[in-house]
């Protein structure tokens, strides 16, 4: 088997999942409660904290533990409408969001608000022109990801927070992070909202968080709260984040050798697809981990099924989105449906070895010319 679809999910790591077992046999006691048992866990659960706190350089208190990345986003987005709501009701996003981020701006619109898209140019890129012109005295939010997930786009936060403060400094900014993290460097002080997921960087899913500067108050995500969590309520799922914490770690402590893996494999498969009559959607603005491009001719889900035959696994869009066209490559083709609607996502790995690679690109060759003249 080729597992070529890391942006989707990823395997635990042996070390990762040693942690969540040890964890779940070891300390069985709730951190909200105040006996022996309690106050261990509790201990382990703040050590946790601290540890992905300072790899983030942020403050523990900043940081919240969600059920994985599409909860962060949902409740940093109508955490802040909610909350200003009386100060404004206008928001922007783009077209390169995930799904979770499009559909909680989908429900927003539904009950008052105001969501402008803003527009993406050709490179991938948010138009910092057309966002300084969308900013508003009644704007509330801003949020834009960090890295998309299905082209691999990367989003200049830090020129985009200088955009604000010129404009409004009081727009709040949230990114989701969700790909960024194990990919690429980044930087909180940029943001006053971000979502992270677990199950992208080899960790079990069931997890994310949601990093909120500690000055910014939003509605309360889950009633319920404790001292240990006091923006969503519930029991800490102590296993899950002791294992997310040790992945973060890994991820941080390896981050530019993998990126170099992952830039070298990279490059090579770009060296022998572009040979073929496919357009390669990603750029150098894109993240190494992820190579989009439209096979013009064949549509994306046959080609994926093709590609499955051989025991290859890749995908079209997003998991999230997989039977439906590409909204991001329709938004910066100016609505080319043969690119849109022909779009595969191939996202590679540390993990991935120069075997697979070359094994890939012989089968990706063969199952092209198979369907090219079918």
């Amino acid at each position: 088997m080729i597992y070529l679809d890391y942006s989707a999910t990823t395997p635990v790591d042996d070390r990762v999942l040693d942690s969540y077992i040890k964890v779940t046999k070891d300390f069985p006691g709730n951190a909200n409660s105040i006996h022996s048992l309690g106050t261990k866990s509790k201990e382990l659960l703040i050590n946790a904290t601290n540890q992905i706190a300072e790899i983030f350089n942020c403050h523990p208190k900043e940081l919240i533990f969600t059920s994985g990345a599409s909860e962060s986003n949902s409740s940093a987005i109508k955490g802040v409408a909610f909350k200003y709501a009386s100060k404004g009701k206008h928001i922007i996003t783009s077209k390169l969001e995930h799904k979770s981020v499009l559909e909680t701006m989908g429900y927003l619109s539904s009950i008052g608000f105001e969501v402008d898209f803003v527009n993406i140019l050709e490179n991938g890129q948010i138009d910092l022109k057309h966002l300084e012109n969308l900013i508003r005295e009644d704007t509330i939010l801003l949020s834009i990801c960090a890295v998309n997930s299905e082209v691999g786009f990367k989003q200049p936060l830090k020129t985009i927070r200088q955009v604000i403060n010129k404009k409004n400094p009081n727009v709040i900014f949230h990114s989701d992070l969700t790909q960024a993290l194990g990919k690429t460097n980044f930087y909180l002080s940029d943001l006053d909202l971000a979502s992270f997921s677990a199950h992208k960087i080899y960790a079990p899913k069931g997890i994310g968080l949601l990093y909120k500067r500690k000055d910014l108050n939003i509605d309360t995500l889950i009633y319920g709260t404790t001292e240990n969590c006091p923006f969503r309520g519930g029991t800490p799922a102590l296993p899950l984040i002791a294992s997310f914490s040790k992945a973060i770690r890994l991820a941080n402590d390896s981050l530019q050798t993998n990126i170099k893996k992952c830039e070298k494999h990279k490059n090579t498969l770009i060296k022998h697809l572009s040979k073929l009559n496919i357009k390669i959607n990603s750029n150098e603005l894109c993240v190494p981990q992820i190579l989009n491009l439209s096979l013009l001719k064949i549509k994306s889900e046959t080609f994926v099924h093709a590609l499955e035959r051989e025991n290859i696994f890749i995908s079209t869009t997003t998991a999230c989105s997989s039977l439906e066209e590409s909204v991001i490559l329709n938004a910066i083709s100016n609505g080319n449906k043969e690119i849109s609607t022909t779009s595969i996502r191939i996202s590679i790995s540390h993990l991935t070895t120069s075997e697979e690679i070359n094994e890939f690109i012989k089968k990706f060759e063969k199952v092209y010319s198979e369907l090219l003249f079918k």
